[in-house]
């Protein structure tokens, strides 16, 4: 009934409760996930899961705080797993100023790199973005990203924003963020995409929503936040959910 449509269940705060928390996220009505893979191991975990689990897909890419290291030879791998059956998209992709591992203009070459990728496997991407938010529109704008399209991955703009990579042909996905009492730009970014422009995800084992903030974040609570949202625009839950699962579906090009 629920997609979440960004999540590290690959993470090592799960090794040991794999299972387990595929399970509870079943019980809250998450039935689908994409397992996101950024570097060499997450990459490996994320297709291994996609491979033992029917109902999760794989994206999988070079995430910017790890742009230092991409090489010819990750580069080729990379192109050689995206073809593998389940991946669905190419990410964490893009720009990250806050940790600024890397210089900006490394960080810039392998972005767009990978977007000339998924461009020649007609893959969708998904959208890393820190501190980084004006660039990252630039690349993507320049790019002309709109013969893709892709997910801003956990949106934390504003409307204005919001408009400006709609306008580029992008879905929006919010995460846990946006039950934060805080969080009223991205509260207000829930009120005004329209809906089949929505994806949700949790980011787990980030970034965990009311009533679980500060501890490790699951795909199960990905219900939480089409909650908030369908509260905060006034629709019905499962209204919210329906869509929002159908828009994963459509993005990933998978059944509807």
């Amino acid at each position: 009934m629920i997609f979440d449509s960004h999540t590290h269940l690959n993470a090592e705060q799960f090794k040991d409760d794999i299972p387990e928390t595929i399970a509870r996220a079943k019980v809250l009505g998450v039935t689908e996930m994409a397992v996101v893979g950024f570097d060499s191991d997450t990459i490996e975990k994320s297709l291994e899961l996609s491979q033992t689990y029917d109902f999760i897909q794989s994206i999988i890419g070079w995430h910017p705080t790890e742009a230092g290291s991409y090489t010819s030879a990750i580069e080729k791998k990379l192109q050689k797993q995206l073809t593998l059956p389940k991946v669905v998209a190419l990410g964490e992709i893009g720009l990250d100023y806050y940790w600024m591992k890397d210089p900006k203009e490394v960080q810039d070459k392998v972005f767009r790199r990978q977007i000339a990728i998924a461009k020649e496997m007609n893959l969708p991407i998904s959208i890393h973005t820190r501190d980084a938010m004006e660039d990252t529109y630039k690349v993507l704008k320049e790019e002309k990203i709109q013969d893709i399209g892709g997910i801003m991955h956990s949106f934390s703009g504003d409307t204005e924003w919001m408009e400006k990579f709609l306008a580029l042909g992008m879905h929006i996905s919010l995460s846990g963020v946006v039950t934060f009492k805080k969080a009223v730009e991205v509260q207000a970014v829930a009120k005004a995409v329209p809906l089949e422009k929505l994806l949700v995800e949790t980011d787990a084992p980030y970034l965990a929503p009311v009533p679980y903030r500060g501890k490790r974040n699951e795909p199960g609570y990905t219900r939480y936040v089409v909650e908030k949202i369908a509260e905060l625009r006034e629709e019905p839950f499962e209204k919210i959910a329906k869509q929002t699962t159908h828009n994963a579906h459509e993005l990933f090009r998978l059944e509807i």
